[in-house]
């Protein structure tokens, strides 16, 4: 196989696990958003807490696993009391939540800053295998990562499509209105959505941290991905969500083999705008009415 070939199929494998990665976060975007109405601007700000948690934790337990069960129990138990008394009183008022969010991203920044500081670390590999395809050596922790991210992303789909409390968050998402209507406790629907949405981006975090950096500026470039994702998928869609997180992170790998990675990226709002002049609504959206 030619060189260029070999290089094009590593990178469409990075690509492709890095996709499952950011759909991992995506996924916990739209879920808060389809229940909640939040555009979460600190949505990447908590997959940079997943990882700063991660490395503050592994010299503690000593096992990466560990902090893999420990970080997303230390996001929930943050998470729950921010939905409750920060962004519950301004329920209904899209403009002032993105605000707050905003400024919770803030405060988690300068949290990571203080305590965790300014320069970039990374945390070993957990697992120290490789194997080699068409003679060339492969991290066997990647594949683990995309494994784990894909047991948990069907975990998702067993929750919401096949658990009595799945049908009611569901239920919120098509029709918050008439769910409240119907009876269903709206606000444990709100509070167990947000949860369940950053668990989401922690555990990414920590499963992102052997692979790149851990910075307290790390989410800001996965934040904008996963909104371009979410975009291009279709607000409210879970499975547009993944499809376009995979395509896309895809797509950014094997472009990244011509282009710079600057280039990169800049190709991928290309394709999004592309998307909402076809599909404003992207491409799994439902249309209003």
């Amino acid at each position: 196989m030619p060189e260029w070939a070999i290089t094009v199929l590593f990178l469409l494998m990075n690509g492709l696990i890095w996709g499952l990665i950011i759909a991992l976060i995506a996924l916990g975007l739209t879920l808060i958003f389809g229940v909640m109405g939040i555009v979460n601007m600190a949505h990447g700000d908590l997959y940079m807490l997943g990882a700063v948690l991660a490395f503050y934790l592994l010299p503690v337990s000593g096992s990466f696993w560990i902090a893999l069960i420990a970080v997303p129990l230390i996001t929930a138990v943050i998470a729950g009391p921010v939905e409750r008394f920060i962004l519950r009183p301004y329920e209904g008022h899209p403009a002032v939540t993105m605000i707050a969010t905003v400024g919770i991203s803030f405060i988690l920044q300068q949290i990571a800053l203080a305590t965790y500081g300014g320069i970039p670390k990374k945390i070993a590999d957990p697992v120290d295998f490789s194997f080699t395809v068409l003679g060339v050596s492969y991290p066997g922790y990647r594949l683990l990562v995309a494994a784990i991210a894909i047991l948990i992303i069907v975990g998702i789909y067993l929750f919401l499509y096949r658990t009595n409390y799945g049908i009611l968050i569901r239920a919120s998402i098509q029709d918050r209105q008439m769910a409240s209507a119907m009876g269903i406790n709206v606000s444990s629907v709100l509070v167990t959505t947000f949860i369940i949405g950053s668990v989401l981006a922690a555990i990414a975090g920590v499963l992102a941290a052997p692979i790149s950096q851990v910075f307290y500026l790390m989410g800001n470039d996965v934040g904008l991905l996963s909104f371009i994702v979410v975009i291009v998928g279709g607000l409210g869609s879970l499975g547009g969500t993944l499809i376009a997180a995979l395509t896309l992170c895809s797509l950014e790998g094997v472009l990244a083999s011509v282009l710079s990675p600057t280039q990169a990226k800049a190709a991928i709002f290309v394709v999004m705008i592309f998307v909402l002049m076809v599909r404003p609504r992207g491409l799994f959206g439902e249309r209003e009415g």
